[in-house]
C-alpha cells in the first residue's frame, strides 16, 4: 500500500485514524485538527486521488507525477509545495545516494510523497507525537520537522565525503594511478550533493520572510533559523569540498606531467649515454679499420707489389697502418668520441 500512515491530530494529539484517504480531510475539518498523510512511491492514480481530495494545484501535481525535480519551494494559493532531495552516504560503495521527497502543506493538512528510503519520516512523526506542544502548532511544525530531519541527515554525508577527500589527498602524493578517476567520481558526487543542498538556503530564507505574512509561530521561526544555520554550514562545506577537489585535479595533472617529464628526462639521458657508447664503438671500429684495410691490400696475391722489389716496402706498410691508427685516435679524441 502506498499510504503508509494516515492520521488526524487535534491539539497536537493523535485521534482515531480515518478509514481511508477520502475521509482524512473530512475528519480533520470535523475535529478541527490537522491531517497528516504519508505516501511511499504512490502510483499516478493515487497521486491524482490525493490531489482531488485536497484540491492540489495541477502544476504541483504534474511535478509530483513526473518526479526527478530539483529542490524547490513553491506556493499555490494557501498550499505550499516543497521538493526536497534527501541524501545518505553508502559506506559499502563509498557514494552518495539521493532520494526525492514531495511535501504538500495546506491550512489543515500535510501530505508527504516519498520516493526513496531516506528520510525516515516515521521517526519524524514519532518525535512530533512525543512533543504535542510542537505538533499543536499545525502543518508548519510538521514542515519544520521534516526540513530539520533532511538537513540533519546531510551531516553523515558531509563526514563521508570528507573522509574520502582525506584518502584522496593521501593517494595523490603516493603516486596511485587510479586517483584521477576517484577524484573525478567524487567531484561528481559533490556536485550532485551541492545541487541538493544549495537550494535549501533560499527555501528556508523564503519561509522566514513569509512567516510574518502567514503568521507563523515565533518558536517555529526560531527553529527554522536554526535549520537555516545548519543548511548554510552544509552548503559552505560542500562548496569547500568542490574547491578542494578541483585543486586536487590540478595537482594530479601537475604531478602526472612532472612524472612524464621525469620519464622523458630519464629516456633522454639513457639515449645520450647510448649515443656515447655508439661513438666509442664507431671510433674504435674506424681505428681498427685503417690497418685492416692496408693489411688486406698488401695481403693480396699480386706479382706487382711494392714490398716485393723494395727493401723498405714492408716496414713502410706497417708504419702506415700504425700512423693511420694514431691519426684517427687523435682525431676522435679531439672530437671527444674517445
Amino acid at each position: 500500500m502506498a499510504l503508509i500512515d494516515n492520521a488526524v491530530y487535534v491539539d497536537g494529539r493523535r485521534t482515531p485514524d480515518p478509514a481511508d484517504l477520502r475521509t482524512a480531510q473530512e475528519a480533520a475539518r470535523e475535529r478541527d485538527g490537522m491531517a497528516w498523510l504519508g505516501l511511499y512511491r504512490p502510483s499516478a492514480e493515487e497521486i491524482r486521488a490525493l490531489a482531488a481530495e485536497f484540491a492540489l494545484h495541477p502544476l504541483a501535481v504534474e511535478d509530483a507525477l513526473k518526479g526527478h525535480q530539483r529542490a524547490k519551494l513553491e506556493r499555490y494559493g494557501d498550499t505550499l509545495f516543497v521538493v526536497l532531495r534527501p541524501a545518505r552516504y553508502r559506506d559499502d560503495e563509498e557514494r552518495v545516494e539521493f532520494g526525492e521527497l514531495h511535501v504538500f502543506v495546506g491550512p489543515d493538512f500535510v501530505a508527504t510523497i516519498r520516493h526513496a528510503e531516506a528520510p525516515d519520516l516515521g521517526r519524524v512523526r514519532r518525535r512530533l507525537e512525543q512533543a504535542p506542544h510542537l505538533l499543536a502548532r499545525g502543518p508548519e511544525a510538521v514542515l519544520y520537522a521534516i526540513l530539520d530531519e533532511v538537513v540533519d541527515q546531510y551531516a553523515p554525508v558531509v563526514a563521508g565525503l570528507e573522509q574520502d577527500i582525506d584518502e584522496i589527498e593521501d593517494q595523490l602524493f603516493d603516486g596511485a594511478t587510479s586517483v584521477s578517476r576517484r577524484i573525478y567520481d567524487l567531484a561528481r558526487e559533490v556536485i550532485g550533493f551541492q545541487r541538493a543542498t544549495q537550494p535549501l538556503v533560499a527555501m528556508l530564507q523564503a519561509l522566514l520572510r513569509g512567516s510574518e505574512k502567514y503568521r507563523v509561530d515565533e518558536e517555529l521561526q526560531r527553529s527554522l533559523r536554526d535549520v537555516l544555520d545548519h543548511a548554510l554550514r552544509v552548503a559552505d562545506r560542500t562548496g569547500a569540498f568542490r574547491a578542494i577537489l578541483e585543486n586536487a585535479l590540478t595537482v594530479d595533472a601537475t604531478l602526472a606531467a612532472q612524472r612524464q617529464n621525469d620519464e622523458m628526462r630519464r629516456m633522454t639521458e639513457a639515449g645520450l649515454a647510448q649515443n656515447e657508447e655508439v661513438k666509442r664503438i664507431s671510433a674504435w671500429a674506424a681505428i681498427l679499420f685503417a690497418p685492416t684495410l692496408v693489411g688486406t691490400v698488401y695481403g693480396m696475391n699480386f706479382e706487382q707489389m711494392p714490398e716485393l722489389s723494395w727493401a723498405y716496402g714492408y716496414p713502410l706498410a706497417l708504419a702506415l697502418m700504425v700512423g693511420l691508427g694514431f691519426a684517427l685516435w687523435g682525431l676522435f679524441r679531439r672530437r671527444r668520441w674517445l
